[in-house]
């Protein structure tokens, strides 16, 4: 990938958990940040749950989204480079971001080099190795099949038992025990010790920056909690808070 231009990265927005109103203000973050990404000529990785969930049908669109697919819009018109990774929030995307936005979609993790170092970026879903009965319902909850009978659906029924199943999927998140032993981490140190410098995931809302070896784990967290995203630029990464109300 190109390395003149800075890399942003944001994971577990979830938008659309909290009412339209309620979320106004981290509509409004977002939105500076995408301009702020056209204004840097800089590319974006979407760690996954971007949405707090998203079902995609042919002919309808979720009505709080309008905004976020705006600013989406904006960055691809402006020649933003987009990688999308399905969260276990937002995953039965179909044709729709790629087609409209050219968004590069991927359900798996992926591997990118930045001047010179190499990242692994996953969602972090069924990555960690004593969650077995997540992964089950993965399975189940990403099959094509099961996703086309869903979506005959009426949308409005469809979306509220999506909207369901992600606050219960959510709650398992916030709420699962996985020992003594963080299985992210794990995971992580395994990927640097087979040579990546960078490893990030999401969906654990817990943010970490940790130096392993010659190599760094890094979790964004959830915006939740506390709106931020990670920024790879002059042979750095840091991860920067976003404050509400500061222009």
């Amino acid at each position: 990938m190109n390395s003149t231009k800075p890399h942003y990265f944001i994971s577990d927005l979830h938008f659309g958990f909290r009412s339209y109103h309620e979320e106004k203000e981290q509509i409004k973050l977002f939105e500076k940040l995408c301009d702020q990404i056209i204004a840097s000529k800089g590319d974006l990785i979407i760690l996954g749950d971007l949405f707090d969930y998203w079902f995609e049908y042919k002919t309808v669109i979720q009505k709080y989204s309008h905004r976020i697919l705006t600013k989406i819009e904006d960055m691809s018109d402006a020649g933003v480079n987009i990688n999308y990774l399905s969260g276990n929030h937002d995953f039965a995307h179909l044709g729709y971001f790629k087609d409209s936005f050219n968004v590069i979609l991927s359900e798996a993790p992926l591997t990118l080099t930045i001047d010179g170092k190499k990242f692994f970026l996953a969602h972090g879903d069924g990555l960690v190795k004593n969650d077995i009965g997540y992964k089950i319902l993965k399975s189940v909850f990403r099959n094509k099949l099961l996703q086309n009978i869903y979506s005959k659906i009426h949308p409005s029924i469809g979306i509220k038992l999506a909207s369901k199943f992600s606050q219960k999927s959510r709650h398992y998140t916030d709420g699962k025990n996985y020992g003594t032993i963080d299985g992210l981490i794990e995971f992580a140190k395994q990927k640097i010790d087979e040579g990546y410098d960078f490893v990030l995931f999401g969906h654990s809302h817990q943010r970490k920056f940790e130096k392993y070896n010659d190599g760094y784990y890094i979790n964004l967290g959830t915006w939740l909690q506390q709106p931020c995203y990670g920024l790879y630029a002059n042979d750095e990464f840091k991860i920067i808070e976003l404050v509400y109300g500061k222009e």
